[in-house]
Formats: structure tokens, C-alpha cells, sequence
């Protein structure tokens, strides 16, 4: 089986990681123990780091002492959901695509702007919202009514 090298899976499989280890209130150092892997193992494994050539051997021990089945981590990679599911995992989004979605908002709103112009007051909405504070609010109430929906 040839190793998946898209970042975005591998950010996935990171992403998963850390939260089922949030669940447990353990640290890194105390996943790494109960692994019996390094602190740097489970740092790379949770940042989703792709790696080069192999899958990386101390990501069973990590999934295993997160009491996920065999195979885990193999599903998540091929796009499968992490054992609990999504609906625990916290949503990011990432500045350039609240950016790409702000700049078609202002496109079909806005005449006679360039599109460089547009980009740009995109750019600094969203360093405003960090600075605030307020996107990462605007996706735990988005999270917030999506599970109010379901």
C-alpha cells in the first residue's frame, strides 16, 4: 500500500490525535508515556507532519494508547472518521480560505473594486478577527448550531 503524502490528511489524522487526547486530559508528555513513545513522537504526530518515506511506527502506540482499534489510523488517513467521530474533533479553518470566502462575498458586492483591492480588505478583516479574537468564536458558534441542527 503506497503512502498518502496529502498534507491535508495527514493535518486531519493530527488534528483527531489531539483532540481524543484533550478528552482524556492528558498532556502530551503523559500520551507519550503511555504510548511509550517520545513527547517529540506525539508532537510530530498531532501537527501532522507527513512523513517521508514509511508510516511512522510510533503511530500505532499513539492510537492504541488513545483506545483506538487497529487500523485507526490507516481509516482516518484514507478519509475515514477517527473513532468517536468528527463531531468531537474542533473545526479550524485556516486564515486564507475565511479570506477566499470573505473575497467572493465582497465580489458579489461590491462594483468598480479591483480584485487585488478586495483580496487586501479581506487580508485585514481576518487579521482584525484574530486580533479580536472573534473568528475562533465564529467557528465554535457555527460547531455550536451544527450541533443544535443534527
Amino acid at each position: 500500500m503506497e503512502l498518502n503524502k496529502d498534507p491535508e490528511v495527514w493535518r486531519r489524522l493530527g488534528r483527531a490525535l489531539r483532540e481524543a487526547r484533550e478528552r482524556r486530559g492528558w498532556s502530551q508528555e503523559e500520551l507519550a508515556t503511555a504510548a511509550g513513545v517520545s513527547k517529540g513522537a506525539v508532537q510530530g504526530a498531532e501537527a501532522g507532519r507527513v512523513p517521508k518515506t514509511r508510516m511512522p511506527q510510533t503511530l500505532a502506540p499513539i492510537a492504541r494508547a488513545l483506545g483506538w482499534p487497529a487500523g485507526s489510523v490507516e481509516l482516518v488517513l484514507g478519509g475515514g472518521e477517527p473513532p468517536g467521530g468528527w463531531h468531537d474533533v474542533r473545526v479550524e479553518i485556516a486564515d486564507e480560505d475565511v479570506a477566499a470566502v470573505m473575497t467572493n462575498a465582497m465580489v458579489r458586492s461590491i462594483d468598480g473594486a479591483t480584485g487585488a483591492e478586495i483580496r487586501q480588505a479581506a487580508r485585514l478583516a481576518v487579521e482584525e478577527m484574530r486580533r479580536r479574537g472573534y473568528l475562533s468564536d465564529l467557528i465554535d458558534a457555527h460547531k455550536n448550531e451544527s450541533n443544535q441542527n443534527a
